[in-house]
């Protein structure tokens, strides 16, 4: 059964085209294109070998960037449907967004964003952009995955408008933009919003149970999260003869669950409010469309605290980081200072570049590799078993 769209729905047949033109599909949407792109991508696959939170963990069920972004995907579309928007953007847009992470997780985003505080900086976002329109070498007539404005918009505008609120923007987004603007002063489609939403309620609530598995915190430390520990007793009480897994399960499914409802809820109420005819309507909003109710904001505020304070700064965690990040320090001075041991076609790209170009280019190198790789490289390169 074809999808009805909203009014204020992104509509594939009005994009705003690709960079590079190309005949359209018989069978698909362009957006249907960029999803499919965005799956068969090195980049995706590479996801199944990074960091959510725990660093090369012992166990096959703690979540990766890979199986995350497919749980995000997940949310994402089923919120989509209920809206009224396009299920195709929303889901390419939440399986790209991670793209951009480094090895290591946030450690290794630090460490990478340190080393290259001369030359410009590192952030996930610029990167993941720099690999969907540059780094991915897929195609014989262009570099990239060549997707439609709407998701890049939707990639680099997820959580808002560039100009206006950061101190100053990406230099690969401002020089993408030359090519084909990108508005970074607007808020992008409901699509990004929703996308952007969904990766919040993913991984706040599937970090309960990673956190749970690896012992970093107990079900009875929940208690200091009011709702979370609400849900767990309710879980208790209708199921008292459950084992604790399949209680974690059921507390975190019934989280989730609120969640989407209460942005379902309030996503409803401004679009009644704001009353937006068109996807360009909702980009020249001020605000987002697409969030939480207030009380449910201040719920989520108080698990990721919770969740920062006994899980992503436990002392087995950051004692991983803390390895981590040595690990990128080491691997670009290394390669700043010896650019021939690059491989070919790395050291190419740098090859007669200042130093600006040259990090950059072992900056998108280091960046694209997987955490066991790094870690490889890294004992090739040191003679020192680095693994965390």
């Amino acid at each position: 059964m074809l999808q009805t769209l909203a009014s204020y729905a992104t509509r594939s047949a009005d994009s705003r085209g690709r960079l590079h033109t190309e005949a359209e599909s018989r069978r698909r949407s362009s957006f249907q294109r960029d999803r499919d792109r965005i799956i068969h991508s090195t980049a995706f696959r590479r996801l199944k070998h990074k960091t959510q939170v725990f660093i090369s963990p012992l166990g096959d069920h703690f979540r990766t960037r890979l199986t995350h972004s497919i749980e995000v995907a997940q949310i994402a579309r089923a919120m989509a449907r209920s809206l009224g928007l396009d299920e195709d953007l929303t889901e390419a847009l939440a399986l790209a967004h991670d793209f951009g992470h480094p090895p290591f997780g946030h450690a290794g985003e630090i460490a990478l964003d340190s080393v290259m505080a001369p030359y410009g900086g590192f952030d996930h976002n610029e990167q993941t952009l720099r690999i969907l329109v540059w780094l991915e070498q897929r195609y014989a007539a262009f570099d990239g995955l060549n997707l439609t404005w709407e998701t890049l918009e939707g990639v680099v505008k997820h959580n808002g408008p560039l100009v206006g609120r950061c101190l100053s923007v990406p230099s690969s987004i401002l020089r993408y933009c030359e090519e084909q603007d990108l508005e970074l002063h607007t808020h992008a489609g409901l699509e990004a919003q929703v996308a952007a939403i969904a990766d919040d309620i993913a991984y706040d609530n599937h970090d309960i149970d990673d956190g749970l598995r690896a012992g970093t915190f107990s079900v009875a430390n929940l208690a200091a999260v009011d709702h979370v520990a609400t849900a767990f007793d309710q879980i208790r009480h209708k199921y008292p003869d459950a084992d604790e897994s399949r209680i974690t399960f059921e507390a975190v499914r019934r989280l989730i669950g609120e969640m989407v409802e209460d942005v379902l809820d309030e996503t409803h109420r401004r679009l009644s409010f704001e009353a937006p005819k068109s996807a360009g309507d909702v980009r020249a909003l001020d605000r987002p469309v697409v969030a939480f109710s207030a009380p449910m904001t201040a719920k989520d505020n108080a698990l990721k605290e919770f969740l920062f304070q006994h899980m992503y700064r436990h002392p087995d965690v950051m004692r991983e980081v803390d390895k981590a990040k040595r690990v990128i320090h080491d691997l670009f001075e290394h390669f700043m200072a010896n650019m021939g041991d690059l491989p070919a076609e790395w050291g190419g790209q740098a090859k007669g570049g200042d130093d600006t170009r040259v990090a950059r280019v072992i900056a998108d190198y280091i960046a694209g590799m997987t955490d066991n790789y790094a870690l490889k490289c890294h004992e090739e390169l040191f003679k020192v078993d680095a693994r965390v």
